[in-house]
């Protein structure tokens, strides 16, 4: 199983980060099947590719340690395919949502950790 995380201190408000990521990974082509206030479910749209490369998306976004300037979330991106290739469809799912986060217009990135 591919398996890639990556964890983020952005400069926004949690209570606008939800909406954001929602609409941010609907623009990645991610279908948004679960979300509530502090974790958010995507996945790939059954067709693109073959089932076992159908990536899922999982972020959770940590309320415990916010404050009014900074909140930190964490992504975890996998699927089932084994990841014999270093550029496996996982890992270019992984740095194009990635790359998504770290430019998106709707907050200032502090500090990006990748896993």
């Amino acid at each position: 199983m591919a398996r890639y995380t990556c964890s983020f201190i952005l400069s926004v408000p949690t209570d606008q980060l939800q909406a954001s990521l929602v609409e941010l990974l609907q623009d990645c082509q991610l279908d948004v099947q679960y979300y509530t206030s502090d974790y958010i479910l995507a996945r790939e749209f059954i067709g693109s590719v073959p089932i076992s490369k159908l990536v899922t998306v999982e972020i959770l976004i940590d309320k415990t340690r916010h404050n009014d300037t900074e909140t930190r979330m964490s992504i975890v991106i996998k699927n089932e395919e084994l990841p014999l290739q270093r550029d496996n469809h996982c890992r270019q799912i992984f740095e194009y949502v990635k790359q998504a986060i770290e430019n998106c217009r709707y907050w200032h990135l502090i500090e990006s950790i990748a896993g």
